[in-house]
């Protein structure tokens, strides 16, 4: 098991937009991710107050990043998937205090040799 060397990083976008919102991810160095369907449940008065539509299906792309590619990734996903963008993504990241079963990237660099 590998420990503190990982950051997971959901982008919850609208429905449709999980695809674009890994191709984004995968310019910035991710190498893959997983997308989970689902509904967005929101009170209407808080979304008129802050201005958006709300819209039920949403997708849930969760990447699991090495940290120092972190901060590109999620800037990245919010300048091009984020609110003001027809994903209105919410784009954040928690810690991974330890992860098995990745590939280190070291062993598949020496892989493709």
């Amino acid at each position: 098991m590998t420990k503190n060397k990982h950051e997971v990083i959901f982008a919850i976008v609208n429905a449709g937009y999980a695809e674009d919102a890994m191709r984004v991810a995968r310019e910035e160095g991710a190498r893959g991710g997983t997308i989970l369907n689902g509904r967005g449940v929101a009170n209407e008065k808080e979304a008129a107050f802050f201005g958006i539509t709300i819209h039920a299906e949403k997708e849930l792309l969760m990447l699991v990043v090495e940290k120092e590619i972190r901060d590109r990734v999620l800037h990245a996903l919010y300048k091009q998937m984020g609110m003001q963008q027809k994903a209105q993504g919410i784009v954040f990241s928690l810690p991974v205090s330890e992860a098995a079963g990745l590939l280190a990237k070291e062993s598949e660099d020496k892989k493709e040799q």
